[in-house]
């Protein structure tokens, strides 16, 4: 019970599971006759501080009626925030208003247009790992640092402490190495690729990727398909110190935690701004160990950066940053005129993966090349191979077959799924409306046609694309083909592409010249 001998009222509760999952986000649940919550004035959407055995987290706070769901004696947890307590059900913990964080004063000097420092960014993230920010203040955090916000000194800041909030990795070698893109273009699954063949070169690539922000599938998505993904530090350490490289989720290892509290905001609002972006991919390598980085930009009229000069800025940024940081960092600026490979989606993108490392004939041409491409550059930081021998090293290590055994491996030694995901079962072509030969493909309209059917929740859901820039066409042909697993997703995204397929028909010297050139 809540009240003592002497009438007043204490601030403990016994926890309930509330099996509810608030995606990263701690929730509490109050019954509206607890005398806790009567007596302390608290409110809906509230944060509340909840303390057990001298360890304290934050939620938000959610008022319920019904006596099923939360007595009132009792404060109801959801999963994330059970998990971050690491209580018994029906322990006792002390319940009260949480302390609004200090560092919300930057953010509002930030949104008022000042600059900010380190300690300022430092206390910003701490708030944020320590969920003591509503995801309305991580939505101001996030829109004041957005386009133009952040100049290079702030980012630079902004990863340091990012990069501080969580575990960072040692792996005792001279060189870790690892890739990365900047995203914005679908089906862009060469890490896949890449990983197994410089494993197979024997370099350590403990490789940990981020969920999908605002594509239809991200590398951890992906992976998930053929192999589990959330490992835990240990088990990410047997599996890299056995087969040199993994293909992992970075949120269980706790590596720049507050990125992922970042990303699950990022995500239903469509942000991606260009500072955040840098801090975010950064922070990650620096705590993963990563001593040598290649990164991936592509360059195209829907891609993420469009025009050489926008690709050459970022590049300075980033190798701005990371020399600051510590990390030996080369810039690849590739063709991002279309989605590379066929597949755009889980399921998809993982078949074209499996195609490349099998040597199917039928493997995507454009995802092969790009892969060997990286992986060659990747091969070159180890200082027993000369400049310019990587791509035949990679050649033949995914020739010989040796990047798929070691593909097999990892799968094996993070855990292969039990159950194969297969493309979604509800499916629409859709069709060239005149003759001629595919000049363009709008890559944002794509990927969102895939998040529509479904993906990347929907393992099976996406685009296949069955035409690419220069083929020829005739009216009538398919240009690609939308899976859906659910009839609501089905026809939103069928409507959707029917609309505007996203392909431009037209005459071969139409074809945009810096395609051509990258």
């Amino acid at each position: 019970m809540n009240q003592s001998s002497n009438g007043t009222v204490e601030d403990t509760l016994n926890t309930r599971r509330v099996a509810i999952d608030t995606y990263r986000e701690n929730v509490a649940y109050l019954h509206r006759d607890c005398a806790i919550y009567r007596a302390e004035g608290f409110q809906a959407l509230n944060k509340v501080a909840i303390t057990n055995n001298g360890q304290t987290i934050y939620a938000v706070l959610n008022v319920v009626d019904d006596p099923n769901l939360v007595g009132a004696d009792e404060v109801g947890l959801s999963e994330q925030a059970f998990t971050q307590l690491e209580l018994d059900e029906g322990a006792t913990v002390r319940v009260a208003q949480a302390e609004p964080p200090r560092s919300m004063e930057a953010i509002r000097r930030k949104i008022a247009g000042d600059r900010l420092e380190v300690e300022d960014f430092r206390g910003i993230i701490d708030d944020i790992t320590a969920s003591r920010y509503s995801k309305m203040e991580i939505a101001a955090f996030l829109v004041a640092s957005g386009p133009g916000g952040l100049d290079r000194e702030e980012i630079l800041h902004l990863t340091r402490a990012m990069t501080d909030s969580g575990s960072r990795l040692d792996w005792h070698e001279p060189v870790v190495v690892d890739k990365h893109c900047i995203g914005g273009i679908p089906g862009n699954r060469t890490t896949m690729v890449v990983v197994p063949i410089v494993a197979a070169h024997g370099m350590l690539m403990p490789k940990t990727s981020s969920r999908a922000i605002t594509s239809p599938a991200g590398t951890a998505d992906t992976m998930e398909v053929l192999s589990e993904v959330e490992l835990s530090p240990d088990a990410m350490h047997r599996v890299v110190r056995r087969e040199r490289a993994c293909l992992a989720w970075g949120g269980t290892a706790r590596l720049a935690p507050a990125d992922d509290i970042l990303i699950s905001v990022e995500r239903p609002l469509g942000i991606d701004s260009m500072g955040q972006m840098i801090a975010s991919i950064l922070s990650k390598k620096l705590a993963a160990g990563s001593t040598h980085l290649v990164l991936d930009i592509p360059v195209g009229p829907t891609a993420k950066v469009r025009h050489m000069r926008e690709a050459m800025r970022l590049r300075k940024l980033f190798e701005y940053v990371g020399d600051r940081v510590g990390i030996h960092l080369e810039v690849i600026i590739t063709d991002g005129a279309e989605p590379v490979g066929r597949g755009i989606g889980p399921v998809l993108e993982a078949r074209d993966v499996m195609q490349v490392l099998e040597n199917d004939p039928d493997a995507p041409h454009d995802l092969l090349q790009k892969s060997l491409r990286l992986a060659g550059r990747i091969i070159e930081f180890d200082p027993d191979v000369r400049g310019g021998q990587g791509y035949a090293i990679a050649r033949d290590i995914l020739e010989s077959g040796r990047a798929l055994s070691k593909m097999q491996a990892i799968i094996a030694g993070q855990g292969a799924q039990e159950l194969e995901t297969t493309p979604g079962q509800l499916t629409e072509e859709i069709v060239a409306d005149c003759d001629g030969t595919v000049v363009a493909i709008d890559n944002k309209r794509l990927a969102h046609a895939a998040r529509l059917a479904g993906a990347p929740m929907d393992k099976g859901a996406g685009v296949d694309l069955l035409a690419k820039i220069g083929d020829t066409v005739r009216a009538g042909d398919p240009l690609y083909r939308i899976h859906a697993e659910f009839r609501a997703d089905f026809h939103f995204a069928v409507a959707y592409c029917r609309e505007d397929s996203g392909y431009t028909i037209g005459e071969p010297d139409q074809i945009s010249r810096l395609h051509m050139e990258l």
